[in-house]
């Protein structure tokens, strides 16, 4: 379709607008198809980039997460020292002492509470079993003196 235009003197015959239309329409055409091109390129490379921020976000998070850990640990180290060389706070190291020499001092009382409370339940269970022998001595008689009246 490149035959040339045939205009004469500034009056278009229907045949040269019919080309010229032509070949714009093929041109804008040409004109949208790059453009979209272009356009799902540009969004592949949008897509592709957030991607990589996404990544790069959750590694900043972890590291600052780390940071923070490590911060807190050494602050709490200091803490610990600081407290310790001045005395005037209890530390946790000698919280956890004071802890276990009152453990170890309470635990006679504990078993003998834990025995005294074994004693308690056997006692009662002695008695429960005593009633229980009354009651079904009682009850035989009962029924043995019955079956005797019938006789």
């Amino acid at each position: 379709m490149t035959k040339k235009i045939m205009r004469t003197e500034n009056v278009w015959t229907l045949e040269a607008l019919k080309e010229h239309t032509e070949t714009i329409r093929l041109l804008e055409d040409k004109f949208q198809d790059e453009r979209d091109r272009r356009y799902t390129e540009v969004g592949i490379e949008r897509e592709k980039a957030l991607r990589i921020k996404e990544t790069a976000d959750l590694a900043a998070l972890s590291l600052a997460r780390e940071s923070q850990v490590y911060k807190d640990q050494q602050a709490d180290v200091m803490r610990e020292k600081n407290l310790a060389a001045s005395g005037i706070y209890a530390t946790n190291a000698d919280l956890q002492l004071m802890v276990d020499k009152i453990e170890k001092s309470l635990k006679p009382l504990f078993e003998f509470v834990n025995s005294q409370q074994g004693a308690a339940k056997g006692s009662q269970l002695t008695t429960g079993k005593i009633y229980s022998a009354i009651g079904a001595t009682g009850t035989i008689i009962g029924i043995l003196v019955f079956l005797a009246t019938k006789i």
